[in-house]
């Protein structure tokens, strides 16, 4: 590092003239009180009151951690020059203009999002034709979910006031894995309009430590980036539901369970609600915004565990001794027994009937078998053998998987009882030791996955090029 003087070459002068002054101050160079480095090195210094000397990276520095990087109300270029002295003269400093922020510019192109026409909606056929490239199986899922989303758009576009519309809000059952979450998803992709998705499980009631029931609002807002007149034709999903069931033989207060349903009803039956933008709960430094719920689709889906033993008690009621009774144990095989649930059903769960009162459209999905689950792994469009094909189509290497090792996965699978997410958890395990050593060797042009190696009593084909 230089030092913080640099003697420069002295001026002769006679002893006694009046410029012993002038030779002592072009002696020094000025130097930055902040950084210490001269003017030789960081350039024309900025004369501050009090004789204090600044360079123009230690001014800046000092206003952007004054501004918190985050939304520059000040910038050195852009103020008035003749608030500094530089080398005795007034700085030139140009003029900045700022860069118009993302939403600036749309407003300025006049880019706004399509209103909702009943022209350009798409029919249940269609919406359920689309389903079919990315969802496999669940075809009476996809047909009511078609339908209750074409209805809710309909209403939502009807602008003649002849007769008020319901609304169709839907509650879907089923086991993990069948694809209640990624339905919804892919939904809300292919109507593109404004998805939020939460977990009942954080839900508390109000004055509770959680997230209060406006919450789901806020992340609908935040979805289309706080638009409330786009916001208010969106969707939320509403995870895990079953989990907020009234708790059975409880002496304390359920303030995660029956108080949740009970705050849910007000959202789900259509009012306006202040919402907190950008946070999740309402504080006094958070803006507010009021959000009408009449024209959000609420869809509610859930696991609901041990639904089939309140079911199977229903059914069995007429279980008797002698000619013409039924076995006890005549459902305990059922595949489609979660397709037989009733509204009375969900009650003895611990579901209030005024909660499903505002759910009118009740459907569930069954369980995924061997053959969705092969389908699964190779049919849909980004179905997870062809993310891993172009994994290593990258490094020039063809993969292929034969029948036998898809059906040792989808055995594995089946085994782990976590529906298709277990499917993802096998092929990780099963790749591993392929994908860290193919990148070792460029000679490799073919790898093909066998069901012995996938049983771990073999190994992968691997062909060389050429």
């Amino acid at each position: 590092m230089e030092d913080e003087t640099k003697i420069v070459e002295e001026n002769v002068t006679e002893p006694g003239s009046g410029k012993e002054t002038e030779k002592k101050e072009n002696q020094y160079e000025k130097y930055c009180q902040m950084c210490r480095r001269p003017e030789s090195v960081a350039g024309k210094m900025i004369q501050m009151p009090n004789e204090f000397c600044i360079c123009n990276d230690c001014l800046q520095k000092t206003f952007d951690s004054i501004n918190g990087n985050q939304f520059p109300y000040m910038e050195m270029l852009t103020l008035d020059p003749s608030m500094f002295r530089m080398g005795g003269e007034f700085m030139k400093m140009p003029k900045v203009k700022k860069k118009p922020k993302p939403a600036e510019k749309e407003k300025e192109a006049g880019e706004d999002v399509p209103a909702l026409d009943l022209k350009n909606l798409k029919a249940p056929h269609k919406i359920k034709a689309e389903l079919d490239e990315y969802v496999i199986g669940q075809d009476h899922a996809k047909k009511v979910i078609s339908v209750a989303v074409y209805n809710h758009y309909k209403r939502v576009a009807d602008k003649s006031n002849t007769i008020e519309l319901e609304k169709s809000n839907m509650l879907m059952l089923g086991p993990t894995g069948c694809g209640k979450t990624y339905l919804v998803k892919t939904l809300a992709r292919l109507l593109n309009v404004p998805l939020a998705i939460t977990d009942a499980t954080t839900l508390t009631e109000a004055g509770y430590i959680g997230d209060d029931v406006e919450s789901v609002l806020s992340k609908l807002l935040a979805a289309a980036d706080n638009d409330v007149e786009r916001a208010e034709h969106g969707i939320i999903f509403i995870d895990e539901i079953d989990k907020i069931a009234k708790k059975r033989n409880t002496n304390s207060r359920d303030v995660s369970g029956e108080s949740v349903q009970q705050g849910l009803l007000k959202l789900l039956e259509g009012s306006e609600v202040e919402v907190p933008v950008g946070a999740t709960n309402k504080n006094a430094m958070v803006p507010m915004t009021t959000i009408n719920t009449k024209d959000i689709l609420f869809i509610c889906g859930g696991a609901f565990p041990e639904l089939e033993k309140v079911i199977k008690k229903r059914l069995n009621k007429t279980a008797m001794i002698g000619f013409g009774s039924e076995l006890k144990d005549k459902y305990d095989d059922d595949a489609m027994l979660l397709s037989k649930v009733t509204v009375e059903d969900l009650r003895e769960y611990g579901m209030i009937p005024e909660f499903l009162g505002r759910l009118p459209v009740i459907f569930s999905l069954q369980g995924l078998g061997k053959e969705q689950l092969i389908q699964v792994l190779k049919e849909p469009k980004n179905a997870i053998l062809k993310q891993y094909e172009h994994l290593l189509s990258l490094d020039e290497v063809k993969l292929i998987f034969d029948e036998d090792a898809l059906e040792a996965i989808a055995e594995r699978a089946l085994a782990k009882d976590t529906g298709a997410r277990a499917l993802r958890a096998i092929l990780e395990e099963i790749m591993l030791d392929i994908m860290y050593e193919i990148p070792k060797d460029d000679s490799i042009g073919k790898v093909t996955i066998t069901g012995d190696y996938v049983r771990g009593c073999g190994g992968p084909v691997i062909e060389m090029r050429g």
